[in-house]
């Protein structure tokens, strides 16, 4: 695609939308991993666009993943949220995880929050609790700005020294504290899936600095990071790796979890919302 194309593509969806929201501008985004859609903050004035409405949108293929696009203000604030996001395993080019981070920056998003399920790399980060990252590991064998460049978006070779903003980070964490949840910092092994990881490679994500695994949020960071916008990004441990734990989870055993940890992110996420850090 040639990147006049890319960029109206973009432009497309962030016009409709515009029109269809009413003049909200949020500045906040939020985007909702696995298990995680009932962590939506009590929004004011919320409406929802279902993914399949929106020009350019798929609709996601992942069980949790509500896949709609939701509008709604707090503490004065817009604010927009994703509930599900696109991954790379259901078949989808990376270059394509870009999307609808442009769409967000385009309606005029400066910070990304980022929340996902994802697997511990360390017994001592055990499921429900939270890690808040730090930095990341790129294992998916690809970026999603390759072939992706138009210069409106932001440099081609964007600067990753701080891909997770601090100041939002030490915020997050005083919010946790204050919520009694437990959390830490971290590193984020960012692997392709759907195929969860041997013992063997667990041992080597760990060797190589990881404390958690997972298969979204690093394409998603990298896009924005690129556009400048300001990236938090807040894990539940929803599971050990392989190796590490005898006993083992499904799918529908994490979604049962993430039930549980919906309440304590949607605090989480409505104490960052009304705080002076976004």
């Amino acid at each position: 695609m040639e990147p006049s194309e890319i960029l109206l593509d973009v432009e497309k969806t962030s016009q409709w939308l515009k029109k269809l929201a009413h003049g909200f501008r949020p500045v906040t985004a939020i985007i909702a991993g696995s298990g995680l859609s009932n962590s939506l903050p009590r929004l004011d004035e919320k409406f929802s666009v279902p993914y399949k409405d929106i020009p350019g949108f798929p609709v996601t293929t992942v069980k949790g993943h509500a896949g709609e696009l939701i509008f709604g203000r707090m503490a004065g604030r817009d604010v927009v949220m994703m509930r599900g996001r696109f991954h790379y395993y259901e078949g989808r080019p990376l270059n394509f995880i870009a999307f609808p981070i442009r769409v967000l920056a385009a309606l005029g998003v400066k910070n990304l929050v980022l929340t996902a399920a994802v697997g511990s790399l360390k017994p001592a980060l055990k499921p429900g609790h939270m890690l808040i990252l730090k930095d990341h590991i790129n294992l998916m064998g690809a970026n999603p700005l390759m072939g992706n460049y138009h210069e409106a978006f932001g440099a081609m070779f964007p600067d990753m020294n701080e891909p997770y903003d601090k100041p939002l980070r030490k915020e997050i964490l005083k919010l946790t504290k204050g919520l009694k949840i437990k959390a830490t910092e971290g590193v984020y092994a960012a692997v392709t899936g759907p195929s969860y990881e041997t013992p063997a490679e667990v041992k080597m994500y760990r060797m190589m600095g990881g404390d958690i695994a997972g298969m979204s949020v690093v394409p998603e960071t990298i896009a924005a990071r690129q556009l400048l916008l300001r990236v938090a990004g807040i894990c539940w441990i929803s599971n050990f790796t392989s190796g590490i734990s005898k006993s083992t989870l499904t799918h529908d055993e994490v979604l049962e979890l993430g039930e549980k940890v919906s309440l304590k992110m949607r605090a989480l996420l409505e104490g960052l919302l009304k705080s002076k850090a976004l």
